[in-house]
């Protein structure tokens, strides 16, 4: 388990200025007539610490705006109630039913808790085929149900008591608590009708009644909150999750007395902890205009192209949905200008021509020992069609690394700005997604930028939390399950 006392726990920034550095020395020892230009050029992509410290504070405002409920409502930054009162302890022992939501696959998973930060899990995928994601909510959460009372089946669950059941359902909701949430919208693909505006547990459990299934759903979450709740089983003191993949969201322990959006929820009588889980919806940052002197005209390229223009613009910044067909634009615009590939914009011009896991192998070979990376970077976009000199890898690997780099201090902020708003002595972040598990310098760059960021008294550790989805939803019910007694025990002394 990871401790706070070692201060080698954090990357370095002598490290981290290392491998950014290293990640830009393709451009800094080109000796092309163009060098100059193209940093010019790029310059917008470079932002100063003051800079990012005025994004943390924008950020800091857009919390208290989507907490406040007389300004909630238009608030870009949602600042969600999840009901989840409690992180884990690493004690809690039992056996858990999970399901996991969240795209074309979805997943069924029988978790044994045993203490001491342990467990054991058995999962099954199963998939949603296109016709049901597009079909009935009935036919869809029939599905459901039919592939949960397979795997009880197979794992000799039917007849036995009824075991606590965690729903990871990560599409916008809105709670109304522990275990009711009303979809928002679709997302991903999915279009069922008779879904929206409807309380997806009820569903759910309506679904298994007609199956037969016996089930005990105890809560339902997002995969942000799992991951904070998956890494809390682990490690100490982990008041914080985030995602940075496909998406980017957060979610983190607010005092209960900040918390005002609730149904049903009198925290001064209940006997629980005074906190609370706030899912946040940070990617909606900056929809109200918030950032828009850091945004580029790059950014703005990408969101009218998007399929969702004026929206989830901090996302846009950041997530690996994005970061590919940024650098795209990018290099569209050098091309433009005669700066790159001979002026030829045939093949750069083709949108998702260019996707994030090449912006990540790109930086991965300016950062290695290699004494030959422009070859190599040369053969990666051979792949992709674009026929490049050694002056033009140098160039693209340069602006691969200033995205990157952007993104991962633009996460930065908005993590010291959580770190900083709860004023705790230690938190542990657990982090998931492909961006964070993948690109070779994100990590390290983010983790160097909020030490810049945070308030020297707030130590914090990043820590790769595994299967919020899954294991996330376990220990939600396993929380949730402790919640309940609690709650039975506090009624019954009254």
């Amino acid at each position: 388990m990871l401790t706070f006392a070692e201060d080698e726990l954090h990357i370095d920034s002598k490290m981290a200025r290392m491998l950014y550095q290293r990640s830009t020395l393709a451009l800094l020892h080109s000796n092309e007539p163009n060098r100059q230009e193209v940093k010019e050029v790029c310059k917008c992509l470079e932002l100063a610490d003051v800079q990012l410290r005025d994004v943390m504070d924008r950020i800091e405002q857009a919390f208290q705006r989507g907490l406040n409920p007389a300004t909630a409502s238009n608030a870009a930054v949602k600042m969600l109630p999840t009901y989840i009162r409690a992180v884990a302890v690493g004690e809690e022992r039992g056996e858990f039913l999970a399901l996991d939501l969240g795209g074309t696959n979805f997943r069924v998973l029988l978790i044994t808790l045993e203490g001491e930060g342990r467990s054991t899990m058995r999962s099954k995928i199963f998939r949603v085929p296109d016709h049901i994601q597009k079909g009935t909510g009935t036919a869809l959460f029939d599905h459901i149900a039919a592939c949960l009372a397979k795997f009880m089946q197979e794992h000799e669950l039917i007849g036995r008591s009824k075991l606590p059941l965690g729903f990871t359902f990560s599409f916008p909701c809105e709670q109304h608590g522990l275990t009711s949430a009303t979809l928002a919208s679709w997302t991903k693909g999915f279009n069922a009708s008779g879904v929206v505006g409807e309380d997806v547990v009820q569903l759910l459990r309506e679904a298994c009644i007609r199956r037969g299934v016996d089930i005990d759903v105890v809560a339902v979450l997002n995969d942000t909150t799992g991951t904070m709740l998956a890494c809390s089983f682990f490690e100490k003191y982990c008041y914080i999750g985030v995602i940075v993949g496909t998406g980017f969201n957060a979610a983190y322990m607010e005092k209960m007395e900040n918390v005002h959006k609730l149904h049903g929820v009198s925290p001064v009588e209940d006997g629980l902890p005074p906190e609370m889980c706030i899912n946040t919806e940070w990617g909606g940052f900056g929809d109200d205009g918030a950032l828009d002197d850091y945004l580029t005209k790059y950014d703005r390229q990408l969101d009218e192209h998007s399929i969702n223009p004026g929206r989830q613009r901090f996302e846009k910044t950041i997530s690996g949905m994005y970061l590919g067909e940024l650098v795209r634009f990018v290099l569209e615009d050098l091309t433009l200008r005669g700066l790159l590939l001979g002026g030829d914009m045939e093949r750069i011009s083709e949108p998702g021509c260019f996707p994030t896991k090449l912006v990540s192998d790109i930086v991965g070979q300016t950062v290695n020992e290699d004494n030959e990376p422009f070859g190599r970077i040369e053969e990666k976009l051979q792949e992709i069609g674009i026929s490049t000199s050694p002056s033009d890898c140098a160039n693209i690997a340069y602006v691969c690394s200033l995205v990157s780099a952007r993104a991962a201090h633009f996460c930065a902020c908005g993590i010291a700005a959580l770190l900083n708003r709860m004023q705790r002595p230690n938190v542990t972040v657990g982090v998931d997604g492909s961006v964070y598990r993948f690109h070779p310098t994100f990590k390290h760059l983010l983790d160097s930028k909020i030490n810049k960021l945070v308030d020297p008294q707030y130590k914090f550790i990043l820590v790769l939390s595994e299967d919020g989805s899954g294991r996330g939803a376990a220990v939600a019910a396993a929380i949730a399950s402790r919640i309940n007694r609690m709650m039975l025990e506090h009624r019954e002394v009254r």
